[in-house]
C-alpha cells in the first residue's frame, strides 16, 4: 500500500497494538470511550455539543488533531487526549462516536454460551401427603445441546433437594444414547417428605451428559420451589433449562465489599449448619391391650398380655457417615427409664445405603398406666469394623416430647389396637440421654 506524504493512517494506538501482539484474526478491541456514557444510536451527530458533553472523557489518538506533526510541550498532551467530536479535523487521528459506539456494540454481541440455547424438559410433580412422598415423572427433554463430538449427547437427569446433602437426596434416570431429544418417561420418587419440606425446599432438576472416558458433563438445570405443588395434585412443568446461578466471589467485588462478603459467607455456612439434616426415620407405633381370653402359645402369648410394638419401617436421607459417601446404618430402641437394661432391641446392618429398608418389629411387655412415664428413644447408628460406630441421629416420644413426635404419642395411645405411622426427623442430640452403642 503506497501512502503520501503527510496523510495519516485511519487507525488507533489500540488497533497498532492489536495488530503487533494478536497472531489471528484482528477482531475489534473495545476503545476506552466505551467505558463512559455515549450519545444514543438514534441521536444527531450533526447537532453541536453542548457544555457537558464536550467535558466527556477523551479517547487516545496518534498524533495532533488538524496540526500535522507532533508538537513540543503542553501542545502535545493536548492533542493526544482529544475529545471525540464529530467532525473534528485532522487525518482521521481519533474515531468518531458512531465508530466507537459500532465497535463496542458488535463486541458485545459476540458468540457466548449463555446466548446459546440448552433445551426443554418437560416433567410432573406429585406430592402425597397420606404416603409423604413426592413424585417427579420425567418426561422428555427437546434441544438439548450438543456435547460429544458427533454433536449429540448421552443425556440422563438428575434430582436434588436443597437445603440438603446432594448424596443423601440423589435420584437419577436411566441414560438415552445418542440424541438431542430424550423420552425418559420415568418416576423418580422422594420418601419421607413432609408438608414442612414442601413449604421450605427446593427440587433441583438437572440434566448431564454421560462421558465414560471423562467426567460427566453439565448441560443446565431448572430449579422448582416445591410450595407451587398442592397436595395430590399433579403439576406439569415445561421449561428451559439454564445456567447454574453464579457463586458470589469476593475477588469481584469491590474493596469495600470483600469484608462484608466474608461475613455474610460465615453467616450463611452457620445457617446451613444449623439446618443440616440427620435424615428420616418411619416409624409404627401400636398398642396391644391385653387380651386374657385367648390360647395363644409363644410370640403370640406374650404379645396378648397387652403391650407396645415398635415398627422400624425404613429411613431415608441419612446423613453419609464414610468416605465413600455411604453409611451403614442400623436402629436401636430403648424404653427408658431402663432400670434393668433388657429394653434394648437393634435391627439388623444394611451396607453402604443412605435409605435403608428395614421393616423390623419390636414388642414392650407394658401395662397402659406405666407409658405415661416412659420415653421410647430411637437411633440410628453407622456400624464401622474395628471402631466405634457412629451416631448418625435419633428422635423421643413421650408424654414429655413437642411437636410431631408428641402427637404420634398421643395418637398412638389414643388408638389402642390400631398402627399408627409417622416420619421422624433425626436430630443430633437427644433430651436427658446419654448416647452409647
Amino acid at each position: 500500500m503506497t501512502v503520501r506524504k503527510g496523510n495519516r493512517l485511519g487507525i488507533s494506538i489500540q488497533e497498532h497494538m492489536a495488530i503487533d501482539v494478536s497472531p489471528g484474526p484482528i477482531r475489534p478491541i473495545r476503545q476506552i470511550s466505551a467505558y463512559f456514557p455515549r450519545l444514543s444510536p438514534t441521536s444527531s451527530f450533526s447537532e453541536p455539543l453542548s457544555p457537558n458533553q464536550l467535558s466527556a472523557p477523551a479517547a487516545l489518538s496518534p498524533g495532533g488533531a488538524g496540526q500535522g506533526g507532533g508538537t513540543v510541550g503542553g501542545r502535545a498532551s493536548s492533542d493526544l487526549l482529544s475529545p471525540l467530536l464529530p467532525g473534528a479535523a485532522g487525518g482521521g487521528g481519533s474515531l468518531s462516536a458512531m465508530s466507537s459506539m459500532d465497535t463496542s456494540i458488535e463486541i458485545d454481541s459476540g458468540d457466548s454460551d449463555d446466548n446459546t440455547s440448552l433445551g426443554m424438559l418437560e416433567f410432573d410433580l406429585l406430592y402425597e401427603k397420606a404416603t409423604s412422598s413426592l413424585h417427579c415423572t420425567v418426561l422428555k427433554a427437546k434441544g438439548l445441546k450438543p456435547m460429544d463430538f458427533n454433536g449429540l449427547a448421552d443425556p440422563y437427569v438428575k434430582l436434588h433437594l436443597l437445603p440438603g446433602a446432594c448424596k443423601a437426596n440423589k435420584l437419577k434416570t436411566k441414560i438415552v444414547r445418542n440424541t438431542l431429544n430424550p423420552v425418559w418417561n420415568e418416576t423418580l420418587t422422594y420418601c419421607g417428605i413432609t408438608e414442612e419440606d414442601m413449604y421450605r425446599k427446593t427440587l433441583r432438576v438437572s440434566v448431564c451428559d454421560e462421558d465414560k472416558l471423562t467426567h460427566n458433563e453439565f448441560i443446565g438445570e431448572s430449579r422448582v420451589a416445591l410450595r407451587r405443588v398442592k397436595p395430590d395434585q399433579t403439576k406439569h412443568f415445561n421449561i428451559c433449562l439454564e445456567h447454574p446461578p453464579p457463586l458470589p466471589s469476593p475477588t469481584a467485588m469491590s474493596t469495600a465489599l470483600r469484608g462484608i462478603s466474608c461475613y455474610l459467607r460465615e453467616w450463611e455456612t452457620e445457617q446451613q449448619r444449623s439446618l443440616e439434616e440427620r435424615g428420616r426415620l418411619l416409624l409404627c407405633l401400636q398398642f396391644l391391650p391385653p387380651n386374657p381370653d385367648s390360647d395363644l402359645k409363644g410370640e403370640a402369648k406374650e404379645r396378648a398380655r397387652g403391650g407396645l410394638c415398635v415398627g422400624v419401617k425404613r429411613c431415608a436421607h441419612l446423613a453419609a457417615m464414610d468416605v465413600n459417601g455411604f453409611s451403614d446404618p442400623y436402629v436401636k430402641t430403648y424404653l427408658k427409664p431402663d432400670v434393668q437394661k433388657k429394653s434394648k432391641h437393634k435391627t439388623a446392618v444394611i451396607k453402604k445405603t443412605l435409605n435403608p429398608e428395614f421393616n423390623e418389629e419390636f414388642f414392650y411387655e407394658i401395662s397402659f398406666s406405666e407409658l405415661a412415664n416412659k420415653t421410647l428413644e430411637v437411633t440410628v447408628w453407622d456400624y464401622d469394623l474395628g471402631k466405634s460406630n457412629d451416631f448418625i441421629g435419633g428422635v423421643s416420644l413421650g408424654c414429655h416430647s413437642q411437636g410431631e413426635t408428641l402427637q404420634h404419642w398421643i395418637d398412638c395411645l389414643k388408638n389402642k389396637g390400631k398402627k399408627v405411622e409417622r416420619w421422624h426427623t433425626l436430630t443430633n442430640e437427644l433430651p436427658g440421654s446419654t448416647l452409647q452403642d
